[in-house]
C-alpha cells in the first residue's frame, strides 16, 4: 500500500536468473513512511531455460508462465493474474533501473496522472546502458509521436506506472515490440494525463534479448513504427472503444 493506493508490479522475464532476485527483492523491500510500497509482484516467465522461475519465486514474486515469446504477451499474461489494485507498475527484470525511483512514478499517479513514464532521456544514462540503435530508435519514435499527436514524448521507457482503471480503458492488445508505444499513444489519444519523470538507467545484468542482436533491434524498430502507424489510422476507433470501457 502506497499512500492509500494498492500497487501491483508486472515484470516480463526471459532468462533473467542473475538479475531477477535483485529486482524482486528491491520491490518487495521498498519502504515509504515505514510502510511497504508494493502489495504484489507478478513475474511472467516468457519461456526461460535457466532458473528464473525458481529464483523469482524464492525472492517473493508470484510467477506465471507464457511460453509464446513476446514482450507484450508476457505483460498481458502477468496482468491476467494481478490482484485487485489501484496502480500497476511495470519494471523490466534485468536490473537496468533504480527501483527506489518507482516512488516518483507512483506519486505522479497519486497526484493526477493516468500514466507516468520514467524517462531515461531526462535522467542519467550510464555508459553502455543503452546501445546506439536503442538511442536512435527511441529518439526517432519519440519525435514522431510528438509530431503526430502534439504531446511531448522523450522516451518509450519500460519503467512506468498507470492507474488501473485507465489501463482497463485503453484495452492493451499488442503482444510483441509495440507494447510500450501502444500504451503511451492510446493514453494520449484518449485524452488521459500522461507525464514523464526523470529516471536514471544502468547497464543491465545479462544480455538483452532485443538490443543485444541486430535482428532483435530491427524487429523492435519495425514493430514500434508499425504500431505508431496503426494507432494513427485507428485513433477514432480507439476513442469510441475507450468510452465503452470507461
Amino acid at each position: 500500500m502506497y499512500k492509500g493506493q494498492k500497487v501491483a508490479v508486472v515484470i516480463p522475464a526471459l532468462n533473467e536468473e542473475k538479475a531477477i532476485e535483485i529486482v524482486v527483492k528491491s520491490l518487495v523491500s521498498l519502504i515509504a513512511d515505514g510502510e511497504q510500497v508494493i502489495d504484489q509482484v507478478v513475474v511472467c516467465d516468457n519461456g526461460s531455460t535457466d532458473s528464473t522461475v525458481d529464483v523469482a519465486t524464492k525472492a517473493g514474486a508470484l510467477v506465471v508462465s507464457q511460453p509464446i515469446k513476446g514482450y507484450g504477451i508476457a505483460c498481458l499474461t502477468a496482468m491476467a493474474s494481478l490482484p485487485e489494485c489501484d496502480i500497476v507498475l511495470y519494471v523490466d527484470g534485468d536490473d537496468s533501473c533504480f527501483i527506489e525511483e518507482a516512488k516518483v512514478l507512483l506519486d505522479g499517479i497519486i497526484n493526477g496522472d493516468d500514466l507516468a513514464i520514467g524517462s531515461r532521456t531526462l535522467g542519467n544514462i550510464e555508459k553502455g546502458a543503452l546501445t546506439r540503435p536503442q538511442l536512435l530508435g527511441n529518439w526517432f519514435a519519440s519525435h514522431l509521436i510528438t509530431l503526430i499527436w502534439g504531446h511531448k514524448i522523450t522516451d518509450l521507457g519500460p519503467f512506468r506506472a498507470i492507474r488501473s482503471d485507465s489501463l482497463r480503458a485503453i484495452n492493451m492488445q499488442d503482444e510483441t515490440f509495440g507494447w510500450t508505444v501502444e500504451m503511451q499513444v492510446k493514453a494520449i489519444i484518449c485524452g488521459m494525463q500522461v507525464s514523464e519523470y526523470k529516471v536514471d538507467s544502468k547497464v543491465r545484468i545479462g544480455e538483452s534479448k532485443i538490443s543485444g542482436t541486430v535482428s532483435g533491434s530491427v524487429k523492435a524498430g519495425i514493430g514500434i513504427i508499425s504500431m505508431i502507424v496503426k494507432l494513427f489510422f485507428k485513433r477514432t476507433e480507439i476513442i469510441e472503444q475507450q468510452k465503452k470501457l470507461s
